[in-house]
């Protein structure tokens, strides 16, 4: 594949962006990337990945108090600590667990995102599809409610009691 920019040079730099649900993607060479000034850094470890994440983020003391610092997992004994130096959780849990401290740190992450929206399987019934989109849109209205917001509210109950039938 061909450098998108130059359409000489071979692509090594794949860069995928996913804003309000369109994918778009680029591949460039890294003299082009260079002069975009986009930093070529190949194979990032994941604990310098979570240590740059984790170093603007407020200090334990700020998110939770120093409880929360000194908290371990009831399940697997895990603690922040512990997540800190190694870049990964103990068990499912520790979301829970450490949620003051995480939630920052994932909404980050994923653009202010907390909660898992990615792709269906291409094997998903119709009828699933039907009931995942459903129940979407109710969470929404439930957002909308609580944000006051009636107008987008009476719109989605409208889809809602649309797809119901």
């Amino acid at each position: 594949m061909l450098c998108q920019i130059c359409n000489k040079n071979g692509a090594t730099i794949h860069l995928t962006e996913i804003a309000e649900g369109v994918r778009t993607e680029m591949h460039i060479c890294e003299q082009c990337a260079a002069e975009q000034g986009i930093a070529v850094k190949s194979h990032i470890p994941i604990n310098e990945l979570l240590n740059s994440l984790l170093a603007v983020q407020p200090t334990d003391d700020e998110l939770a108090g120093s409880s929360e610092k000194e908290l371990a997992c009831p399940n697997c004994g895990f603690t922040l600590d512990q997540f800190r130096k190694a870049g990964v959780l103990g068990c499912p849990q520790d979301y829970e667990v450490f949620e003051k401290s995480l939630r920052p740190l994932i909404e980050k992450a994923h653009n202010g995102k907390t909660t898992h929206c990615g792709k269906l399987p291409s094997k998903t019934s119709t009828d699933a599809k039907k009931q995942i989109e459903l129940l979407n849109l109710r969470r929404q209205l439930d957002s909308a409610v609580q944000s006051e917001d009636y107008e987008l509210a009476a719109e989605l109950r409208d889809k809602i009691n649309q797809g119901q039938k």
